[in-house]
């Protein structure tokens, strides 16, 4: 086999080439080292040529994908591209979309690629580079099967394939859009500043990342045209929308694809009718009771938050916290919520916090995330991690406090004395410095607000949205 080095050996440039074209002799001789004898010896009837670069392409879920021909790479820089990769393996021929980076269960890139080779003999040769360098780092390469391909690179969406086959040479992710960022925004983003570079084939050249129902998940992937408009691109990495800054990454097919499939996966894997809580976001042991407000709740707190970043948000309010006194709260994925309740030492500390450092700005790294920073008590805590259902009292991990007696069903004009609880209000999280009058509330109530399932007794809590009144609801403290 005939690699070529970038000098066609029969172009009429290279005289001695022309030798190449004798037949082969039958002599059992030895063959001879001499570049000019072998020359009188061999034909070479196919001339196999090797790519400079990574062709794009599109794997379909039903395509069928040879074992023989895949290797995975592991141990790859965050950073790299399907086009470094590629030049990793150079000489060998890497299939057109035969790069498939491997994303984490939160979408992002965990150094691994999935590398489809045109023929298993390359793919042989590849496995020799195992333990190779791609800068300090050495690669790890071993055999794949045609399956794990398929399950990485494969799509089965219309509108990925349609995006994917405008014939782009660079693919761009952008990542923390704000939730109502429009094509418009996007485009000015790319072309304002020095030097500008333009979308391919502009709103067109754009595909946004949304949940099944239509909401954004902040992701974007924007197409370019030549090769040379990649670092032009990239040159505006962790530049603002907004208040916003975005994160940018040279992304490839298959990651679009991986993208794209997780997002309806997820949608097609939740039930039908969502199985109840059943645990606190909490271990039971820290959710305390009673009415004394001497918790505080923060909202809006960066995934990547951590104790130490709270503590020195707080600031000086921080050594009015109790020992072990900061919860983070997750959600039921494991993952965490933006939210934070912390106990104070007593109720004037709570409220001193709540009103020193509501909407405040907390700095993490190049981010600047305001926080709301509610007093609450124990008794609010129980209610929002149980979803508005408050917990029964535990007295042992055996005995059980008894149910409480139903209270008796009473009619509009039968409340007599009964006073309604005073609710507890909420705005949605991310709420303005001054939320808008037709912002829903959400209300908490401690006890019963609305008429209660028919499998529950009267008086269990209830939570609902409704739209904020324009007067003060009618109770009988509150006759029209």
């Amino acid at each position: 086999t005939f690699y070529s080095t970038g000098v066609d050996p029969f172009s009429s440039e290279n005289i001695e080439s022309r030798s190449f074209r004798k037949e082969f002799s039958s002599s059992k001789t030895p063959p001879s080292r001499d570049p000019s004898k072998l020359a009188l010896r061999y034909k070479f009837d196919v001339i196999e040529t090797v790519q400079l670069h990574l062709e794009p392409g599109i794997c379909s879920k039903n395509e069928e994908v040879d074992s023989n021909c895949v290797v995975r790479a592991r141990g790859l820089p965050w950073q790299s591209s399907d086009q470094d990769i590629a030049r990793f393996f150079i000489g060998l021929n890497v299939a057109k979309g035969g790069v498939a980076l491997c994303l984490s269960s939160v979408g992002r890139r965990n150094g691994e690629a999935l590398v489809r080779f045109t023929n298993s003999e390359h793919r042989d040769m590849a496995l020799k580079r195992h333990k190779h360098h791609i800068g300090p780092r050495y690669i790890e390469v071993y055999r794949a099967t045609g399956e794990d391909f398929v399950n990485v690179a494969g799509g089965s969406n219309n509108e990925a394939q349609a995006f994917l086959t405008k014939g782009a040479n660079v693919i761009i992710r952008m990542r923390g859009l704000p939730y109502d960022c429009t094509a418009k925004q996007v485009i000015e983003f790319f072309e304002q500043g020095e030097p500008p570079c333009h979308v391919m084939d502009g709103e067109q050249g754009l595909l946004f990342v949304r949940k099944p129902d239509g909401r954004s998940t902040g992701d974007a992937f924007v197409l370019f045209r030549d090769e040379s408009d990649a670092p032009k691109a990239l040159a505006r990495h962790r530049e603002t929308i907004g208040t916003r800054y975005i994160e940018l990454f040279r992304s490839t097919t298959a990651e679009v694809q991986q993208v794209l499939n997780r997002t309806m996966e997820s949608y097609e894997q939740q039930p039908i009718i969502p199985p109840p809580l059943q645990v606190p976001l909490l271990p039971q042991h820290i959710i305390t009771s009673g009415t004394r407000k001497d918790c505080i709740r923060l909202r809006g707190l960066p995934y990547e938050a951590q104790v130490e970043h709270i503590l020195e948000f707080l600031g000086e309010h921080a050594k009015n916290i109790v020992f072990q006194g900061v919860h983070m709260v997750y959600n039921s994925q494991g993952q965490p919520s933006g939210e934070a309740f912390i106990q104070m030492d007593c109720e004037t500390s709570a409220f001193s916090a709540a009103q020193l450092r509501h909407h405040r700005y907390m700095s993490f790294g190049k981010k600047q995330r305001y926080i709301e920073v509610f007093q609450c008590s124990g008794e609010d805590m129980n209610l929002v991690l149980s979803g508005g259902l408050a917990q029964p009292p535990q007295l042992s991990p055996v005995a059980q406090m008894p149910p409480a007696p139903a209270k008796p069903m009473l009619s509009p004009g039968g409340l007599g004395g009964y006073v309604m609880p005073r609710p507890l209000v909420y705005w949605p999280y991310p709420s303005p410095p001054v939320s808008p009058p037709h912002q829903h509330l959400v209300i908490m109530c401690p006890d019963q607000t609305f008429p209660p399932p028919m499998d529950q007794p009267w008086g269990v809590g209830c939570m609902g949205t409704i739209m904020p009144p324009l007067c003060p609801p009618i109770h009988p403290s509150n006759p029209a």
